[in-house]
Order: structure tokens, then C-alpha cells, then sequence
């Protein structure tokens, strides 16, 4: 499908691609079909292969009646992931992990395979293909297809809450410990992580500064999974959970403020309403911590620019943003940046404090 044939006979008077040319052609294909690739993925996910196989090499006859899968269209699925680095192939149809494919177990910290599983949630599947919409309106396609927020999506579907939550247990899980060793806790008395889900983050923050004590704000939905971690980690008697919307008010008086993961999501507007209610509720001498992705630089390849247009497909209004952006959102929340730390993770720190 990618050759040009020649009839036989005819005459030949085509100018030579330069070898740029040839090769420019060939990452544009590659490229072009990566959409094919990511949703091979996310059926190999779905079915938990990589689970299938932690323990030992199977047959495509095994892993086919283990999964409810033909086996044919099976080995199909396998021979191309295969190509990419997922999945080995041995003689007579048999496949191991690879390190790629381990990424993709269910029972390992930081697994990737809830956030593969959310890529193939259907509205934000199809989402990507109305990304034209998106482009020439700014509005998000996924609102376009469903009349509903992604928020509001999830809030009525609890397959797809699950697995989105899962995603973000994993995230945090993997970002935690990078943003624990790039900022020294042990100086606040009292920490509220706002809209901090599932309390993974506050957790590892408390684990690493013993004295402090942390309050975890959120929404109702994650409150109940927070207080389990809590009591699971030993961390019971220095951590609260109080159940509110952050966009109204923030718990007054702590040391220190954090967020991670919580203003991209949202528009300039509603993205200066969370700073300016956690500036509210800053005693002079708090901190804020924001934990979020900067965007990169023009013509710096990074993966905020790939992020950012997940956020204009599939979310009302979020965003990446730049250094600059975020500077701006704290001066008209009435905050004053105080430094920026890189960390292990992609996100970075912007610490601020009170104009």
C-alpha cells in the first residue's frame, strides 16, 4: 500500500526523491498512523495481555481462550505490537512481556495501564477525530459530541469514573516521590493538598515530614478512598479529609498550600479562582505550591504541547501554559511567584506567597 507499482512496459521517467524526501515520506506515515498503533494498545489493555503473561510465555491459542479473543485476529494484534516493542514473539505463536509491555500490568506501582484504558474510553476516543472542530471553534469536541462536560461524562458512567481514577492513582504514584524530593516539607506545620483526589501525594508528603500534619480537600467522591490510604499508611491521626469545592472556598490558616494536576484543567477564569481562594486563605507567611506541566519553549519538542491538545479536545477550557501564563495567574490572584524547582517528574514547582 505504501509502493507506487510500475506497469510493465512503460516507460520510466520519474526524477529520483532525494533520500531526505524518501524519509520525510516515511516518518509522515508513521506518524499519520499512529492513531492505529495507540488503540492497538489500548485493546491489548483492555484484555490484560500483559498480565496474561507475567508469569510465563504462552501460546496465542492460550492467551486467545484466556481473554475471549479470536485467535487469529489475536496474533494479528500481537505480530504488530510486537513491532513497536510490546510483546515477544518465540516459535509456534508464543509471547513474553517486554519491558514496554510490563508497563501495562495491572499490579505494579505507577502502571500505565488505566491511563491506556482512559485514551480508549469511547466519547474521548472519537473526540480526537473531531479535533478539526476543536481547532477552528476553541471549544472542546468531546462537549461537542456529548452535551456534556468530561466531568459531568465520567460523574454519570462509573466504568469510566473507575478507570479514570485509577489513571490518576497511578499518575500520582509515579509524580509523587519526584515532587517529595524536589521540596523541602519539613518546615510546614500544616499542608492542605487542594482537590488532591485520592491522597497519594499528601501521603508521600506526610511519610517524608513527620511532623507535619495534612489536610486533604475534596470533593466528595474521593473522600472515602482518601481516609482508606490514610488509615493504610499510618497516617490517620495527622490527616483529614474535609469535603468541599475548592472553587468556592479553600481551608483557611495552613503553612503551606498545594495543587497538582488542577488549574490546566480549566479556563484563565476559573483557573484564577482556585489562586485567588487559596490566596484567601494564606496567612501572610504561607506558601503555595503549584505542581504543573510548563510548557515548552517554541520548537522545543516536550510533551506539554501534545498535552495541550488533549486538553483543548477533551476538557472545557484547560489548558497547558507557559511560565509567563502562570506568573500572570498569580499576580491577578493577588500572589507573587516566589521560585520555580524542576523535579525528577515532567512537572515543576512554582512556589508563590502573598503580594
Amino acid at each position: 500500500m505504501y509502493q507506487t507499482a510500475v506497469a510493465a512496459g512503460s516507460p520510466v521517467n520519474t526524477v529520483p526523491r532525494s533520500n531526505d524526501a524518501a524519509q520525510a515520506q516515511q516518518t509522515m506515515r508513521r506518524l499519520v498512523t499512529g492513531a492505529w498503533l495507540s488503540q492497538a494498545i489500548v485493546v491489548a489493555a483492555e484484555l490484560s495481555l500483559a498480565d496474561r503473561l507475567v508469569e510465563k510465555e504462552q501460546s496465542v491459542d492460550e492467551l486467545a481462550a484466556a481473554c475471549g479473543a479470536q485467535p487469529d485476529a489475536l496474533y494479528r494484534l500481537l505480530q504488530t505490537l510486537g513491532c513497536a516493542g510490546l510483546f515477544h514473539e518465540s516459535e509456534g505463536r508464543r509471547f513474553r512481556n517486554t519491558p514496554l509491555s510490563e508497563t501495562l500490568r495491572s499490579d505494579i506501582p505507577g502502571s500505565l495501564r488505566s491511563l491506556v484504558r482512559q485514551m480508549g474510553i469511547d466519547p474521548i476516543w472519537r473526540a480526537w477525530g473531531h479535533m478539526l472542530y476543536s481547532v477552528k471553534t476553541g471549544r472542546s469536541a468531546f462537549h461537542h459530541l456529548t452535551g456534556q462536560t468530561l466531568f459531568e461524562y465520567i460523574g454519570e458512567h462509573p466504568d469510566a469514573a473507575e478507570i479514570v481514577d485509577s489513571a490518576m492513582v497511578n499518575l500520582s504514584e509515579q509524580e509523587a516521590p519526584a515532587l517529595v524530593s524536589a521540596y523541602d516539607f519539613s518546615n510546614a506545620g500544616l499542608i492542605v493538598d487542594v482537590g488532591g483526589g485520592r491522597g497519594q501525594l499528601l501521603a508521600e508528603i506526610l511519610a517524608a515530614a513527620p511532623s507535619a500534619r495534612g489536610i486533604l480537600q475534596e470533593l466528595p467522591h474521593a473522600a472515602e478512598s482518601a481516609r482508606h490510604l490514610f488509615a493504610a499508611r499510618g497516617l490517620a491521626a495527622r490527616a483529614e479529609v474535609v469535603t468541599s469545592n475548592a472553587l468556592e472556598a479553600v481551608v483557611p490558616g495552613a503553612d503551606l498550600y498545594i495543587m497538582k494536576h488542577i488549574v490546566h484543567d480549566w479556563d484563565d477564569a476559573h483557573a484564577q479562582r482556585f489562586l485567588s481562594n487559596c490566596a484567601a486563605a494564606m496567612r501572610p507567611d504561607s506558601k503555595l505550591l503549584l505542581a504543573e506541566m510548563i510548557l515548552a519553549p517554541p520548537n522545543e519538542p516536550h510533551f506539554s504541547k501534545l498535552l495541550d491538545l488533549h486538553m483543548l479536545v477533551n476538557y472545557p477550557g484547560g489548558r497547558e501554559r507557559t511560565l509567563d501564563d502562570f506568573h500572570r495567574l498569580h499576580r491577578s490572584a493577588g500572589l507573587r511567584p516566589t521560585r520555580v524547582l524542576p523535579t525528577e517528574s515532567l512537572l515543576s514547582l512554582i512556589e508563590s506567597v502573598r503580594r
